[in-house]
């Protein structure tokens, strides 16, 4: 397995070792997802990181709007952000983006201008009538065309100081977050499509790693994994995103608790496609509570000061 060099400086102060590129200040706001008290629901994810000065967006929501209108009702201002991560192909989670990008162009020709994805983002769908379930395929000459460029990874890759996109995950673990219903074209050939562009964002921080997933198509345990392989075995802080949870039965939701839980999670978001109730199961069996896991909600938000805002319904 890849091991990614990591940079330590030596305090002064007690010879503590700490990460050269440690994020000291951070937070992340929900900005697509199905619970709203503020601005719109949708089947979707999408969220603003703020960390140390820098901003990244990472994914778009499904309908062509929501972010757009969501981050105006919570007075977030988009144009002074200059990249994007897409964590996967799917529309739910990219179909904002020509609509922000051309927006934001207007007010600065940088902002949203850097997106990255992973690895087979670009794969035809094909669907069974001849047509294309992939929808990023058309929207890539469209984007470019605004002047703004895909970068693709197909490995970990620190995109700013502190913050990490994993690229596809390796899966050792028999997590099926996905229909099984869809094939993919490949290098390989045509076959399941098991999402492998699934990606998520790592965050390290001076109290642990935040990771934020689109869906979690690669499981969140396997993601976890690769996460702990990466990064020195640093605690991980807070899980943040859609798990994929919602139809998984009640010992599947058992299992990834307890495997989180093995892992020192502190806080959790549980948005888009984990579900309701498998939030509340996953709560009570790694030991959390009301304040420190939540369902995810527009304008919830989650911060290293102070840990996380649900917004009122999700309270």
């Amino acid at each position: 397995m890849r091991v990614l060099r990591l940079f330590f400086v030596l305090c002064l102060f007690g010879g503590q070792l700490t990460q050269a590129s440690a994020v000291t200040t951070l937070k992340v706001t929900v900005l697509s997802t199905m619970l709203a008290d503020r601005g719109i629901g949708e089947w979707g994810f999408a969220a603003l990181v703020e960390a140390d000065g820098r901003q990244l967006l990472i994914d778009t929501g499904a309908r062509p709007d929501t972010v757009l209108q969501n981050a105006r009702e919570l007075g977030i201002d988009l144009s002074q952000v200059p990249t994007v991560v897409l964590t996967h192909f799917h529309g739910d989670h990219v179909g904002g983006l020509l609509t922000l990008r051309s927006e934001m162009k207007k007010r600065d020709s940088s902002a949203l201008s850097v997106t990255h994805v992973a690895t087979g983002i670009f794969y035809s769908r094909p669907k069974p009538d001849g047509g294309e379930y992939n929808s990023m395929i058309a929207l890539r000459p469209e984007y470019e065309a605004t002047g703004a460029t895909f970068v693709e990874h197909d490995r970990v890759t620190e995109i700013m100081p502190g913050i990490w996109i994993t690229g596809p995950v390796p899966r050792p673990f028999s997590e099926h977050n996905w229909s099984g219903s869809r094939t993919v074209r490949t290098p390989a050939g045509l076959v399941e499509d098991t999402i492998p562009d699934d990606q998520s964002v790592v965050i390290e921080t001076t109290q642990g790693l935040v990771i934020i997933t689109g869906c979690g198509h690669a499981g969140i345990v396997n993601i976890v994994t690769d996460v702990d392989a990466h990064f020195a075995r640093q605690p991980v802080l807070a899980i943040i995103g859609g798990l994929h949870l919602f139809a998984a039965t009640d010992a599947q939701v058992d299992w990834t608790a307890d495997r989180l839980k093995k892992s020192g999670v502190r806080y959790l978001i549980g948005a888009h496609c984990t579900g309701i109730e498998a939030v509340y199961r996953l709560r009570k069996r790694m030991g959390l509570n009301r304040k420190t896991a939540v369902v995810g909600a527009v304008g919830a938000s989650f911060d290293l000061k102070d840990g996380i805002h649900p917004g009122d319904i999700a309270q």
